[in-house]
């Protein structure tokens, strides 16, 4: 292997390489860490937020920023909590929770669009009108209660023995995988984001492709948005805000291996499980809580330094 294979390479998976090691780090130095209990809630933990990192990643794919997708999320959970704490069926409550987030992620894609306000700034704007619109149903107050048994599975059940959780986190990432890598709009999703004047003069729609990574990110919250209701048995106006550094900072450390300064699934993926398990382990060992912050401040300095101009093309592009 020549120098320059081998530099490719380890852009490629070095990040992922540091990852296992830090896995064997914490086999071997936390108490019960390879436990088989500890490590499914690893993966039901980060569940969330690997689903919406998923959704930052398909926006940002298409060069655009959206920053709303905590609060949109929020909002979609009081809905469902709403319609499920005043005796409405599971299916209305998730309908609800779904169209409210396909709805903010619309409506951000129509600011970029058709107002031509930088992502940066309509997301930023959609948040807070998502975050009032939180404590106006709410009122400020949770909702909470003995909530339909079937809508409690999306979050707490279990499919073939596997928790519910990670099934459908696995089904969302294989379906957005299979989406970009073998669909024709996938295609045109990534020729966007990599050169959109040359996918424009190609004849593609880039209006539209940028309409619908916004709204798909919008989706991705609303659908996250359910499942952490159910799990929770609540819905508060704020209950997905501790999600967005994290959230972001996956699709940062992502956006460092696989494929190398653009947005992936696997790397998205892979980086959520990487903060996951940091946390975790950080945890199980005893150390103090706040240096889990100092170490997220750090992961997100450093992949932006790495992912820096595909940022600022997001961020301020009109």
């Amino acid at each position: 292997m020549s120098t320059t294979q081998f530099h490719t390479w380890l852009s490629r998976y070095g990040t992922c390489i540091a990852g296992i090691a830090l896995f064997v780090f914490f086999a071997l130095a936390a108490p019960n860490f390879l436990s088989i209990l500890n490590l499914s809630n690893i993966v039901k933990q980060i569940s969330f937020m690997a689903i919406l990192g998923l959704g930052f990643s398909l926006a940002l794919l298409v060069s655009e920023l959206d920053l709303s997708f905590a609060n949109v999320c929020s909002l979609c959970a009081v809905c469902v909590g709403w319609f499920i704490h005043n005796g409405h069926s599971p299916e209305v409550a998730v309908a609800a929770g779904l169209v409210v987030g396909v709805g903010a992620g619309l409506l951000n894609g129509l600011l970029v669009t058709f107002l031509r306000i930088p992502s940066l700034i309509a997301t930023l704007a959609t948040a807070s009108v998502a975050n009032g619109f939180s404590f106006m149903v709410t009122e400020g107050v949770a909702f909470v209660g003995q909530w339909d048994p079937r809508f409690l599975w999306l979050g707490r059940g279990f499919l073939f023995g596997i928790p519910t959780l990670i099934v459908g986190l696995l089904v969302v990432n294989v379906l957005a995988w299979f989406m970009l890598k073998q669909t024709r709009l996938g295609f045109r999703m990534l020729a966007v984001g990599e050169a959109t004047e040359a996918a424009r003069l190609a004849g593609v729609n880039v209006r539209a492709i940028k309409i619908i990574g916004l709204t798909l990110s919008g989706l991705a919250a609303g659908l996250t948005a359910v499942l952490m209701t159910s799990s929770l048995a609540s819905a508060a106006p704020n209950s997905a805000a501790d999600l967005m550094l994290t959230a972001i900072a996956a699709v940062l450390l992502g956006m460092t291996m696989f494929e190398p300064g653009r947005a992936n699934v696997p790397g998205t993926l892979f980086g959520a499980m990487i903060i996951g398990m940091l946390g975790n382990g950080l945890v199980l060992m005893g150390v103090q809580y706040y240096f889990q912050d100092i170490l997220l401040g750090v992961i997100i300095v450093v992949s932006v330094a790495l992912s820096s101009s595909v940022l600022k093309k997001a961020a301020f592009s009109i």
